[in-house]
């Protein structure tokens, strides 16, 4: 057998390992709704139903866990879990994680507030004396996590964290456009609380898995699958159910640079 067929048969072999084995792929997330979350005691969300509808075309098995995300971080670092679904990417991971070419979907972060105590934001002068509500485990840019014009405060949860803004213990909160949308549609709060419509950054989320044999042709495979189902109507379908729509435009670096990685 020629080398280069030989190196192909190992590559081939050393991706399909996971499958081979009794174990199933072990990944970790975050409730993140409408990306991924629970309901009814059954998995749902854009990102979610996208990444396994490309695994099942892979032919690899997969073990779901749902855990807060300083949690999911904790078990990559320590080996308990594969990878990790709605992941940002940063430098700082490359070491120890493989992202597709391929993102499952973009985020916007905007923040919101309550109606009672309006606070409308455009840069980061705006939030002089302000305490902006944040979530534990996300790392924010430096411009963001060291400004002395406001404070940082963190919640267990979105929905504790929207429960802070109405009770006025934060001024605003910062997440993910649809993310806000969802958790204030379940909680009933659209008509005290406004979605702001800056978009303070930008981000792509991924699936990432840990460095390990076999791990980088499965993130090629995984990737050039997701692209073609992207390209497929029931992928717009699925996109459409979950609100997925145009993106607005963000403000430049220099106006508000709150870069965030979860």
């Amino acid at each position: 057998m020629p080398v280069i067929a030989q190196l192909l048969t190992a590559l081939l072999l050393s991706c399909l390992s996971i499958a081979a084995r009794a174990e199933k792929l072990r990944i970790v997330t975050e409730p993140w709704a409408p990306y991924v979350y629970e309901e009814n005691g059954k998995l749902l969300g854009l990102d979610y139903e996208t990444t396994a509808i490309v695994f099942k075309r892979l032919g690899i098995d997969v073990e779901w866990q749902l855990l807060p995300w300083k949690r999911c971080l904790a078990m990559l670092e320590q080996g308990l879990a594969d990878g990790a679904l709605d992941i940002f990417h940063s430098a700082e991971r490359d070491a120890t994680l493989l992202y597709p070419g391929e993102p499952l979907s973009d985020v916007e972060f905007v923040m919101f507030y309550a109606n009672a105590r309006p606070h409308p934001f455009r840069t980061f002068d705006d939030l002089q004396g302000l305490t902006v509500g944040t979530s534990p485990g996300y790392l924010y840019s430096q411009a963001f996590s060291e400004s002395n014009l406001f404070k940082r405060e963190t919640a267990p949860t979105h929905e504790a964290n929207f429960g802070k803004l109405q009770l006025g213990r934060i001024d605003l909160l910062i997440t993910d456009r649809r993310v806000g949308r969802h958790v204030l549609e379940q909680m009933q709060l659209g008509d005290q609380i406004t979605e702001n419509p800056t978009v303070v950054s930008r981000q792509s989320q991924y699936l990432a898995v840990r460095r390990s044999a076999g791990m980088d042709l499965l993130v090629q495979r995984f990737g050039a699958e997701l692209k073609r189902f992207k390209r497929e109507p029931a992928y717009a379908e699925l996109s459409a159910r979950y609100g997925a729509g145009p993106m607005a435009q963000a403000l430049p670096p220099a106006a508000a640079n709150a870069e965030i990685h979860r």
